[in-house]
């Protein structure tokens, strides 16, 4: 029987600058930091779920999008109360903003929506849940 989402894992290139953006920035909870000889991991909680973070002892490439041809995770989506607010603070720490908010497509699910991008290049997604939700 499934209890829940546990987490996602991912990889960065510099892990105080990643937990800087998520933790800092957008306010996840860092749950665990380990070292290993291959490198660093961490565990980030949203409260739902968790980021597993990896950064090992090599040179890291920024993280590309995902063609729309390919199979693959194309963002990370946290819900906010306030995306407006939540990206005017983005801009000011300077993260790249994509897409500024917006009235979301999916509006049965989302009310507003906007896009940045994390210190490596990941797609994350900044949105304020419907009213039902």
């Amino acid at each position: 029987m499934l209890i829940g989402f546990e987490h996602v894992g991912m990889t960065c290139s510099n892990l105080d600058r990643t937990i800087a953006f998520y933790c800092d920035l957008l306010g996840l909870t860092l749950a665990l930091r380990k070292t290993s000889d291959r490198g660093e991991m961490v565990f980030l909680d949203t409260g739902s779920g968790m980021l597993e973070i990896a950064c090992p002892n090599a040179d890291i490439s920024r993280s590309r999008d995902v063609p729309p041809h390919e199979a693959g995770v194309r963002h990370i989506t946290f819900a906010f109360d306030d995306v407006d607010a939540m990206v005017e603070k983005c801009e000011a720490a300077g993260i790249e903003v994509i897409e500024a908010p917006r009235p979301a497509f999916f509006t049965e699910m989302i009310r507003r929506v906007a896009f940045v991008r994390d210190p490596d290049g990941i797609l994350v997604e900044l949105v304020e849940r419907a009213d039902w939700r």
